[in-house]
């Protein structure tokens, strides 16, 4: 294991902080694996899964199991991390610049694509290996004026290379599930089997610059522009693993979400050794354009009447708006039939707030998919 410290850009003299990277398996092998936790640094679960995995993954490599380079980045955000107020934890948003840390990562593609059709042939492993170099040094031109901004790069230039990145974040109040790409859907199907993903959202671009797709979608693009000519196979392939709810913060648990991704790695056979048998598929992978927010058209008294993990039908009950005052009760019901996989943690609804998240089969949502 190879430990390296990655400074970030100071906000202000006197202060500095730095991503932590740990480093697994053969640094000449031929594919290699991104793991971060908690880029919302007030989603703990992710945190202690990839330390966990850190754990493993040491223990693997110390028995010449690895045959994958692995970099796990256990505190993804150490920026958000130390963003507390009055006691309470506010890591899904940066202080300084009011942005969702998961929001706005740079689109190299048009830096990428400057020079490259002299460059391709119709060796499909040549031009992945071209478009790396390029999207690397792309990177590497990108300027940081901020501390939020530099948090960003370096955790693109760590990641950019990779064939699978994985982003472990959660939800408020949730069961398993996922968001990944169609295009990477096959490769990731069996990490929602053992996982036990209760709903699996598929987007090729969900409209906010998120983490996952700020690789995906550079290779996307190419793809669009030259695969009528040139062989362009996917560089990498991501997914967003949601660790059920932020409470759910557990060594079983954990534990049980790391074997999950290495039995991943053992079916792909990154990891020497057997995978288990592949589980029956939870749920099927749904359009994320089908999914459904439900928000309170009214404040008040947020009480619930079904649990995440439940199947709901279109009109099904999900949750109440009491308004103690008026004494008016608001229904909030499922919009379509799906899963109902997560839900707020407050008790008191503002109006227009998130209640659920019910993942449907009706695509019916375009532009931008995800929560703010």
């Amino acid at each position: 294991m190879q430990h390296r410290t990655h400074p970030l850009l100071s906000p202000v003299p006197g202060t500095q902080r730095s991503l932590e990277s740990f480093h697994f398996g053969p640094a000449e092998a031929e594919k290699r694996v991104y793991i971060q936790g908690s880029l919302h640094a007030d989603e703990l679960p992710g945190m202690l899964v990839a330390w966990t995995l850190k754990q493993r993954l040491k223990a693997l490599e110390d028995a010449g199991k690895l045959k994958v380079h692995v970099i796990v980045v256990p505190v993804a955000n150490p920026i958000g991390l130390d963003q507390q107020l009055m006691d309470i934890p506010l890591g899904r948003y940066d202080f300084e610049s009011v942005s969702n840390f998961n929001r706005g990562y740079r689109d190299v593609t048009d830096t990428v694509v400057e020079g490259l059709e002299s460059a391709l042939t119709q060796d499909a492993e040549h031009n992945r290996a071209e478009i790396r170099r390029r999207f690397i040094a792309a990177l590497d031109e990108q300027p940081a004026t901020t501390a939020y901004e530099s948090l960003h790069l370096t955790q693109q230039r760590l990641a950019c290379d990779a064939d699978f990145i994985l982003d472990l974040h959660c939800d408020f109040h949730a069961v398993e599930h996922l968001y990944t790409t169609p295009a990477a859907w096959p490769d990731f199907e069996p990490l929602a089997r053992y996982f036990g993903a209760k709903a699996s959202m598929l987007a090729t671009d969900s409209g906010g610059g998120s983490f996952d797709e700020c690789f995906t979608l550079v290779w996307e693009q190419l793809r669009e522009r030259f695969g009528n000519r040139y062989p362009i196979p996917y560089g990498s392939q991501s997914i967003t693993l949601e660790l059920r709810g932020q409470q759910d913060v557990a060594r079983d648990i954990a534990e049980r979400d790391a074997d999950a991704i290495l039995d991943w790695m053992r079916y792909h056979a990154l990891i020497d050794g057997e995978a288990p048998p592949l589980p029956a598929l939870a749920y099927p992978a749904t359009e994320l354009a089908a999914m459904d927010f439900l928000r309170a058209p009214a404040g008040g008294v947020v009480v619930f009447h079904r649990t995440p993990g439940e199947e709901v039908k279109s009109g099904d009950l999900i949750a109440e708006i009491i308004d103690p005052i008026s004494d008016a009760v608001h229904p909030v019901r499922a919009e379509q039939d799906g899963m109902f996989y997560a839900r707020t943690q407050r008790r008191m609804a503002t109006a227009g707030m998130i209640v659920a998240d019910v993942a449907g089969h009706h695509a019916h949502r375009s532009g931008y998919l995800l929560a703010p």
